[in-house]
């Protein structure tokens, strides 16, 4: 059953169902992390304390742990007191091993440490001729002849129902658990490494088939030893193979040393890592995050407690979709677009950005679909991910895109989360769930403030400008631009305000077309007043917004000795004399050697508009930088002296 279960893991890895392990909130995992760390701790406990024998579940375990240490002041054999030193004593090495600063102490791990120690003192009673304190059922069991303990396969039921079952059964647990054990692991790497799960599946299979023909159980990942991995500075998978190693040498070639460790030092070790899963620390951690997750985070870790693994990763899941659907008020719009594509990407023309917009909801439930285009992007690229049309993001999201970001950061690119400046939250953590609202239902804008809002308003303090993030209806010096002519304004926010010249740099949502064709865009854009009129013109891409231009009265205008600029722009207005005075060398020379911005003015003051979408701060800058050096030439033009 072992083997052809293994050879179903790898069967699942070929088809790519890794993809499965996306499917499992963030506070869930947590949960599942923690609940594992508490079983861990109550099992192993107990043996810490010389108690071997206990037997139980969990929660058993657990409640009989007073008593455990009462027992010891009541226990009439030393061998069960000294064998508690030792693990108390191996408990300490393994807490206070970090505030050790001597550079040739962290030369040896603290397992090893307490290993070496261990095998040291029965040698040390050796050598005094003092008799060991600590009874042979204490130690390590480790049989004489290790090649001879070994079983090997057995086909007989083969084809049976009873062992049909048993296959099917195997591979479900040991594959759920897989799954959410290498996920788990990608959460406890300290460098937001990604695994390749479906490979991970393939290893596992193939891992099982071989421990099957030897008379092995599943190979399954499991968190115990990979956060101890973690702990002990491990990055790699030599970590994995060497552990493999030395556990091959040291039970074939140090069989009589390891026999002299007692079990109640390596229970330490695993009392320490299974504290570490579940420190009063991360419960803080968790709430700070919201109260909802909070509530994901015990119903799993009870569950879990009270049933088993894949029991509490279910209610898990069902208590965090329960929790979403209440948020929103709507199960609808799970369902309704639950299957349907939510995620558009493409690389910009101008300036190589890649462009992800995400529509509807984003969650734990569909965040697959928003990774695989994440994970089609090389890290070197920049990204902007905009979440302006999405009703609702989950923490599970978030967390998952920052651990993205990072990864950006450190491979050289750069990706930005823009759109959530309208979506609600409980907390000012940035991985809180956000939910989409309107403008009039919020509280202070200050309790929702993005990481974008957070940039913008450091933006502008670099610049000595003043943020004012709350939404502004006075829109009408909008309207004297052609561009806004002939479209509904809605608001303005987030604006970035240069109060000694009047310039400023805002987002506003409008509305293009009527009835069914009805859109409403969000863009960042650039107004800039003059000091001194200049002519009224439009500059755009060739043919880009010829039509509306032309309805407006606006002729094209060919700019004298510069044939390849008339060639990628279109510069019109109603003064071709006037607007070829303002046109020098130095400004067509200006404009050709930076990215493409719609510019137009209307006499009096200049609008700038990159995209019709909303810009990430590093796009906001630039933006910025852009236009201070625009208008610094259009006044030094002969038209405006």
């Amino acid at each position: 059953a072992v083997i052809c279960s293994g050879v179903l893991l790898m069967l699942l890895g070929f088809l790519k169902m890794g993809r499965l392990a996306d499917f499992f909130p963030a506070s869930t995992i947590q949960g599942m992390l923690a609940a594992i760390g508490i079983g861990i701790l109550a099992k192993q406990f107990h043996i810490m304390i010389g108690h071997n024998n206990e037997a139980g579940n969990i929660m058993t375990l657990i409640l009989h742990m007073p008593s455990g240490l009462y027992s010891l002041w009541e226990s009439d054999g030393s061998s069960v007191v000294a064998a508690a030193i030792v693990g108390v004593i191996s408990l300490m090495i393994m807490a206070f091993y970090g505030k050790i600063r001597s550079k040739w102490v962290h030369l040896i791990p603290a397992p090893m440490w307490i290993l070496l120690l261990s095998i040291g003192f029965h040698y040390f009673c050796s050598f005094l001729a003092l008799p060991y304190p600590i009874k042979k059922e204490l130690l390590i069991p480790i049989p004489d002849n290790v090649l001879a303990s070994l079983a090997y396969p057995d086909f007989g039921m083969a084809l049976s129902q009873k062992f049909i079952f048993a296959v099917f059964a195997i591979t479900l647990i040991a594959g759920i658990e897989s799954l959410l054990s290498i996920k788990a692991v990608d959460r406890l790497d300290p460098a937001n490494r990604h695994s390749n799960v479906n490979k991970d599946l393939k290893a596992l299979g193939l891992a099982t088939v071989i421990s099957g023909f030897l008379g092995g159980l599943n190979v399954v990942t499991v968190i115990a030893r990979s956060s101890v991995n973690v702990n002990t500075g491990a990055t790699n998978r030599s970590a994995n193979f060497f552990h493999a190693l030395f556990l091959l040498a040291f039970v074939l070639l140090f069989q009589e040393q390891l026999r002299k460790i007692p079990l109640s030092a390596l229970a330490a070790i695993l009392v320490y890592t299974g504290y570490k899963l579940a420190t009063p620390a991360l419960v803080k951690r968790i709430a700070g995050v919201g109260k909802e997750q909070i509530l994901i985070f015990f119903s799993t870790v009870l569950a879990t407690l009270l049933t088993n693994l894949i029991t509490g990763i279910a209610v898990g899941i069902l208590v965090t979709f329960i929790i979403h659907v209440l948020v929103n008020k709507s199960v609808l719009l799970f369902i309704t677009h639950l299957f349907k594509p939510n995620i558009l990407m493409f690389r910009e023309a101008d300036g190589g950005n890649y462009f992800i917009s995400v529509k509807h909801f984003c969650s734990f439930l569909n965040f697959y679909k928003l990774k695989n285009k994440l994970d089609a992007i090389r890290e070197t690229e920049e990204v902007v991910l905009d979440f302006s049309m999405c009703s609702f993001v989950d923490h599970t999201v978030l967390e998952g895109l920052e651990n993205y970001r990072q990864i950006f950061d450190l491979k050289g690119g750069h990706m930005e989360l823009i759109g959530l400046d309208k979506h609600e939250t409980d907390s000012v953590h940035p991985f809180a769930i956000r939910k989409i609202i309107p403008f009039r239902a919020l509280k202070p804008i200050e309790w929702y403030f993005t990481k974008r809002q957070e940039d913008l308003k450091a933006t502008a303090a670099d610049f000595g400008w003043k943020y004012i993030p709350n939404k502004q209806s006075q829109t009408t010096f909008l309207r004297e631009f052609v561009f806004f002519s002939s479209k509904e304004i809605s608001y303005c926010y987030n604006q970035l305000e240069d109060v000694k010249n009047k310039v400023s740099v805002f987002d506003v949502e409008f509305t293009e077309g009527e009835f069914i064709a009805k859109e409403v865009i969000k863009s960042t854009v650039m107004y800039l007043p003059l000091p001194s009129s200049i002519p009224v013109f439009t500059l755009d891409k060739e043919g880009l917004l010829a039509l509306l231009y032309n309805l407006s009265g606006f002729e094209e205008v060919e700019v004298p000795n510069h044939p390849d600029f008339s060639k990628r722009f279109r510069l019109s207005g109603e003064d071709p004399e006037g607007i070829s005075e303002v046109f020098s060398d130095e400004l067509v020379l200006f404009l050709e050697s930076h990215p493409y911005y719609h510019v137009e003015s209307n006499g009096n003051a200049l609008l700038i508009l990159k995209k019709e979408r909303l810009l990430s701060v590093k796009e906001v800058k630039r933006m910025i930088y852009f236009g201070q050096q625009l208008k610094k030439i259009l006044l030094q033009s002969e038209y405006a002296q």
